[in-house]
Protein backbone atom coordinates (compact mmCIF):
# COMPACT_ATOMS: atom_id res chain seq x y z
CA UNK A 1 0.00 0.00 0.00
CA UNK A 2 2.82 2.36 0.82
CA UNK A 3 4.45 1.63 -2.53
CA UNK A 4 1.17 2.39 -4.35
CA UNK A 5 0.97 5.78 -2.60
CA UNK A 6 4.55 6.57 -3.60
CA UNK A 7 3.79 5.67 -7.25
CA UNK A 8 0.63 7.83 -7.25
CA UNK A 9 2.61 10.71 -5.77
CA UNK A 10 5.31 10.37 -8.46
CA UNK A 11 2.65 10.26 -11.20
CA UNK A 12 1.02 13.46 -9.87
CA UNK A 13 4.40 15.20 -9.72
CA UNK A 14 5.15 14.23 -13.34
CA UNK A 15 1.75 15.50 -14.52
CA UNK A 16 2.22 18.84 -12.72
CA UNK A 17 5.73 19.16 -14.17
CA UNK A 18 4.48 18.54 -17.74
CA UNK A 19 1.67 21.07 -17.34
CA UNK A 20 4.02 23.79 -16.09
CA UNK A 21 6.42 23.13 -18.99
CA UNK A 22 3.56 23.35 -21.50
CA UNK A 23 2.34 26.58 -19.96
CA UNK A 24 5.82 28.09 -20.10
CA UNK A 25 6.14 27.17 -23.80
CA UNK A 26 2.73 28.68 -24.52
CA UNK A 27 3.66 31.93 -22.70
CA UNK A 28 6.87 32.21 -24.74
CA UNK A 29 4.92 31.75 -27.99
CA UNK A 30 2.43 34.47 -26.99
CA UNK A 31 5.27 36.84 -26.09
CA UNK A 32 6.85 36.27 -29.50
CA UNK A 33 3.55 36.96 -31.23
CA UNK A 34 3.13 40.21 -29.30
CA UNK A 35 6.67 41.30 -30.17
CA UNK A 36 6.20 40.68 -33.90
CA UNK A 37 2.76 42.32 -34.11
CA UNK A 38 2.81 44.79 -37.04
CA UNK A 39 2.05 48.45 -36.42
CA UNK A 40 -0.76 50.10 -38.37
CA UNK A 41 0.47 52.20 -41.29
CA UNK A 42 -0.97 55.70 -41.72
CA UNK A 43 -2.43 56.23 -45.14
CA UNK A 44 -1.12 59.28 -46.99
CA UNK A 45 -3.63 62.06 -47.51
CA UNK A 46 -4.46 62.51 -51.19
CA UNK A 47 -5.55 66.11 -51.00
CA UNK A 48 -3.30 68.23 -48.78
CA UNK A 49 -5.69 71.18 -48.87
CA UNK A 50 -8.48 69.08 -47.35
CA UNK A 51 -6.12 67.88 -44.63
CA UNK A 52 -5.06 71.44 -43.84
CA UNK A 53 -8.68 72.62 -43.66
CA UNK A 54 -9.55 69.74 -41.37
CA UNK A 55 -6.60 70.55 -39.11
CA UNK A 56 -7.65 74.22 -38.87
CA UNK A 57 -11.30 73.41 -38.11
CA UNK A 58 -10.53 70.84 -35.41
CA UNK A 59 -7.66 72.70 -33.76
CA UNK A 60 -8.19 74.36 -30.37
CA UNK A 61 -5.14 76.31 -29.11
CA UNK A 62 -6.50 76.35 -25.57
CA UNK A 63 -5.96 72.59 -25.43
CA UNK A 64 -2.22 73.29 -25.60
CA UNK A 65 -2.20 76.49 -23.52
CA UNK A 66 -3.94 76.02 -20.20
CA UNK A 67 -3.87 79.58 -18.83
CA UNK A 68 -1.60 82.64 -18.62
CA UNK A 69 0.78 82.68 -15.67
CA UNK A 70 0.16 85.63 -13.37
CA UNK A 71 3.16 86.33 -11.16
CA UNK A 72 5.42 89.30 -10.52
CA UNK A 73 8.22 87.76 -12.56
CA UNK A 74 5.96 87.09 -15.55
CA UNK A 75 4.55 90.64 -15.38
CA UNK A 76 8.09 92.06 -15.45
CA UNK A 77 8.84 89.88 -18.48
CA UNK A 78 5.78 91.30 -20.26
CA UNK A 79 6.90 94.88 -19.61
CA UNK A 80 10.67 94.67 -20.06
CA UNK A 81 11.40 91.64 -22.26
CA UNK A 82 8.28 91.46 -24.48
CA UNK A 83 7.59 87.90 -23.30
CA UNK A 84 4.36 86.11 -22.42
CA UNK A 85 4.23 83.32 -19.87
CA UNK A 86 1.72 80.46 -20.03
CA UNK A 87 1.08 77.27 -18.14
CA UNK A 88 0.84 74.60 -20.83
CA UNK A 89 0.10 70.90 -21.13
CA UNK A 90 2.94 68.71 -19.95
CA UNK A 91 3.18 66.87 -23.28
CA UNK A 92 3.06 70.03 -25.45
CA UNK A 93 6.09 70.65 -27.64
CA UNK A 94 7.68 74.05 -28.27
CA UNK A 95 6.41 73.99 -31.84
CA UNK A 96 2.82 73.36 -30.68
CA UNK A 97 3.06 76.17 -28.11
CA UNK A 98 4.42 78.60 -30.71
CA UNK A 99 1.68 77.70 -33.18
CA UNK A 100 -1.06 78.04 -30.54
CA UNK A 101 0.10 81.53 -29.47
CA UNK A 102 0.45 82.71 -33.06
CA UNK A 103 -3.05 81.49 -33.97
CA UNK A 104 -4.75 82.83 -30.85
CA UNK A 105 -3.30 86.30 -30.82
CA UNK A 106 -2.16 86.86 -34.41
CA UNK A 107 1.42 87.66 -33.43
CA UNK A 108 4.87 86.43 -34.48
CA UNK A 109 6.70 84.35 -31.86
CA UNK A 110 10.49 84.39 -32.12
CA UNK A 111 11.41 81.88 -29.42
CA UNK A 112 9.75 79.58 -26.91
CA UNK A 113 11.47 78.40 -23.75
CA UNK A 114 9.92 75.80 -21.47
CA UNK A 115 10.53 74.58 -17.97
CA UNK A 116 8.94 72.01 -15.74
CA UNK A 117 8.54 73.32 -12.21
CA UNK A 118 9.15 71.31 -9.06
CA UNK A 119 5.39 70.89 -8.71
CA UNK A 120 5.30 69.16 -12.13
CA UNK A 121 3.70 72.01 -14.08
CA UNK A 122 5.09 73.01 -17.47
CA UNK A 123 5.67 76.73 -18.04
CA UNK A 124 6.33 78.30 -21.43
CA UNK A 125 7.99 81.67 -22.03
CA UNK A 126 7.21 83.04 -25.50
CA UNK A 127 9.38 85.88 -26.85
CA UNK A 128 7.38 88.01 -29.27
CA UNK A 129 8.79 89.88 -32.25
CA UNK A 130 9.51 93.60 -31.73
CA UNK A 131 6.56 94.69 -33.90
CA UNK A 132 4.14 92.90 -31.51
CA UNK A 133 3.48 94.11 -27.98
CA UNK A 134 3.23 91.59 -25.16
CA UNK A 135 1.63 94.21 -22.88
CA UNK A 136 -1.23 94.64 -25.38
CA UNK A 137 -1.94 90.91 -25.38
CA UNK A 138 -1.59 90.77 -21.59
CA UNK A 139 -4.22 93.51 -21.25
CA UNK A 140 -6.53 91.58 -23.63
CA UNK A 141 -6.14 88.54 -21.38
CA UNK A 142 -6.79 90.59 -18.27
CA UNK A 143 -3.31 90.09 -16.86
CA UNK A 144 -2.50 93.81 -16.53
Amino acid sequence: MASEKKELKKDKEEIVKKKTEEKAKKDVKEDRKAAVKPRPVEKPVKDEKKAADKAVRGYDPWKVLRYPHLAEKSMNMVEFENKLTFIVRRDASKRQIKEAIERLFGVKVIKVQTEITTSGVKKAYAKLSPENSASEIASRLGMV
